[in-house]
């Protein structure tokens, strides 16, 4: 797996763009808050397809001043993302909040003022980018072969001695990053819990099926 030419680069141009709107936005319409609480230092992951995808997000409340209507500090939100170039929209939500929405460059800010308290949301994500292109991955070995079982024990018949879950090979997540349904992201597989046998004397009677040379053998 190799990185992308410029796409961190990229990302962090992204970012610091964002971040910098965001102090525009927060020190104007909310004078006094905290910005150490802008959480915009490094980038997350948004999902674990191959390859994952990251981005910059963040999200702050501050307080809106007694002496500005909510309908002012809306009108001022929207006048100040569009004086930066942002496409502009805003949209009653509920009764008596309304959200001053902002896209520029893939960048997306929310301004969320309600009319009923003094509390305003700001949040603000880039676009996810992969980092790193698709890695090349390799099946791993079985931790049991015919050769390497435990006396009284035979291969687990979900993995085939493998122990690692026969859904997603190990790695807990399908191509599509979604959470691998058969073994909920444990990596194991789910019948043997990693071990790659199952003892036969603790086999049950649905389970011994699966072993044709267990059927008519006492229990």
């Amino acid at each position: 797996m190799g990185d992308i030419s410029g796409a961190r680069e990229e990302l962090d141009r992204l970012g610091a763009a964002l971040r910098a709107q965001l102090v525009e936005l927060i020190t104007d319409l909310t004078p006094g808050t905290g910005l150490s609480l802008l959480f915009l230092d490094a980038p997350t992951v948004v999902d674990w397809a191959d390859p994952p995808r990251y981005h910059y997000s963040g999200l702050i409340r501050g307080q809106r001043p007694a002496t500005v209507p909510a309908a002012d500090l809306v009108e001022r939100a929207a006048a100040l993302l569009a004086a930066a170039g942002w496409e502009v929209g805003t949209e009653e939500v509920e009764a008596g909040a309304v959200v001053v929405t902002g896209h520029r460059q893939g960048n997306s800010i929310e301004v969320r003022v309600s009319g009923r308290s003094s509390s305003v949301m700001f949040s603000g994500q880039t676009p996810a980018l992969a980092l790193s292109g698709p890695g090349e991955f390799r099946r791993p070995d079985p931790v049991r072969t015919p050769e390497t079982l435990t006396p009284g024990y035979v291969l687990c018949y979900e993995c085939d001695g493998l122990g690692a879950c026969p859904e997603c090979n190990g790695r807990g997540r399908l191509s599509n990053g979604h959470i691998c349904p058969e073994c909920n992201g444990g990596r194991f597989c789910p019948i043997c819990r990693g071990a790659g046998q199952l003892a036969v004397s603790e086999l049950s009677p649905f389970q011994r099926t699966y072993y044709p040379e267990l059927r008519g053998a006492p229990e």
